[in-house]
């Protein structure tokens, strides 16, 4: 299948400029996920580029962009009301870029994160569902669920894609928040899997088999979303 990419920009908040973004749009696209990346890396990492460039062979339109902290040079992310601000702008520029896509958001570990925080604060416009790529429900070796208290104020469906070996989400403690979210929240788990979504060679499953496994779920619930 083949694809149109399209580098551009777009106006992140008031106080932080442009940031850069990727649009990869396929022939056929059937929906459009509006991706941030994680904390440490930008929307060019090689996990966020294959998550890209696979979901576009699935049909799935995808629209990469950067925290104006990474687009700075800067290891130390924006303040919230920035990041919030960011992720509503490229919600918008997504809307007018996709056209009539059927519209998803949420991304890497701190890209999800910051996506459904926004969105517990005031609805993204347009957006059906929001994806998480390894939510980062604590910090490696302090688990607690502190950060999953907004998710009770998100109002449209969330699927949560977690490895059984992710530092940054205890299973134990990630399986009770996702039920109490009820039927907003769909949990995939990913045998074996640590939060870049690596797995061990004794698993008998290779990363490019993972994130196959990943697109093909994700791919399926948007689906259901799509043609509600």
């Amino acid at each position: 299948m083949s694809h149109e990419i399209t580098n551009t920009s777009f106006l992140a908040s008031k106080s932080s400029g442009k940031v850069s973004a990727i649009l990869i749009q396929p022939e056929e696209a059937k929906a459009l996920l509006v991706f941030a990346h994680g904390a440490g890396a930008g929307m060019k990492q090689k996990f966020n580029e294959a998550i890209a460039h696979r979901l576009a062979e699935h049909g799935i339109a995808t629209f990469r962009y950067q925290f104006p902290y990474m687009e700075q040079g800067s290891k130390r992310p924006d303040s919230k009301p920035v990041i919030y601000a960011t992720v509503r702008s490229a919600v918008e520029i997504a809307v007018k870029m996709g056209k009539d896509l059927p519209l998803f958001a949420g991304g890497k570990s701190l890209g999800g994160r910051m996506t459904s925080n926004a969105a517990a604060e005031e609805p993204l416009t347009g957006v059906r569902g929001i994806v998480f790529f390894g939510f980062p429900l604590h910090p490696p070796g302090k688990p607690s669920i502190e950060r999953a208290e907004h998710l009770a104020k998100v109002t449209v469906p969330m699927l949560f894609l977690q490895g059984t070996r992710d530092e940054f989400a205890e299973m134990k403690l990630l399986k009770p928040v996702v039920k109490k979210l009820g039927k907003l929240a769909t949990l995939c788990i990913i045998e074996g899997a640590d939060h870049s979504f690596h797995v061990l060679k004794s698993s008998r499953r290779n990363d490019e088999e993972v994130i196959d496994d990943i697109l093909r779920r994700t791919s399926t619930w948007m689906s259901v979303l799509s043609h509600h």
